[in-house]
């Protein structure tokens, strides 16, 4: 069951279909369409947005619609560090809480994750990869940590990272070392996983951008 409200689903699809670049940056969200979109009133839909507004994904929320909001390069890093400290606590505690169900639901998302790559389907892997960390950072009951965590994601390029040739494999085989990390309840090596998943998201972007 859903226990979040239709404000709060509403905010999550939208901060999936940012992040996997459906709606690229730049671009203007229209309340009246997404409203149409999802079968809902405008009201849901604009508290959501004044949600993302204030996590950073939109700006300009206005009855009019609100835009994606540019990535800026030059937080990357700093973004990076914050990231690697607020999602080692996250996994840290949620491979304390993780059930068999839970790590069943995880390797569906990887395996949906993996298929959608092989397919070419890029902006639908992106949007899984974002449900596979939400549901396994959900599972750690930290919903501060995890708030800023989204806070950090609206500011980071998935779309760029995960558009690299190459990366899909790496980031499938990633997710794999993860699982396997929480199924023998290893916080540490799961930690270690987490960490070295980030990382190697970060240096494919630097690559991308020396490329460019």
């Amino acid at each position: 069951m859903d226990y979040r409200t239709k404000e709060e689903q509403v905010a999550d699809y939208l901060r999936e279909r940012i992040i996997s670049g459906v709606y690229p940056r730049g671009s203007r969200l229209k309340q009246a369409e997404i409203a149409e979109q999802l079968q809902l009133s405008i009201t849901p839909v604009r508290e959501a947005l004044k949600l993302l507004e204030a996590e950073g994904y939109v700006e300009g929320g206005s009855y009019r619609g609100a835009r994606v909001v540019p990535f800026d390069a030059s937080a990357s890093n700093e973004i990076l560090q914050l990231r690697l400290q607020l999602e080692s606590q996250l996994v840290r505690s949620a491979v304390e809480k993780i059930t068999t169900q839970d790590i069943e639901d995880l390797r569906a998302l990887a395996n949906e994750f993996e298929q959608a790559f092989a397919s070419g389907d890029r902006a639908t892997a992106r949007g899984v990869n974002y449900r596979f960390h939400r549901r396994l950072y959900d599972i750690a009951q930290l919903p501060q940590t995890l708030h800023f965590v989204q806070i950090l994601w609206a500011r980071y390029p998935f779309d760029l990272i995960n558009s690299a040739s190459g990366r899909g494999k790496h980031a499938v085989d990633e997710h794999d070392e993860i699982l396997s990390a929480f199924a023998a309840g290893d916080s540490t090596a799961a930690m270690l996983a987490m960490r070295k998943h980030i990382e190697s998201g970060w240096d494919v972007l630097l690559d991308v951008k020396k490329d460019s």
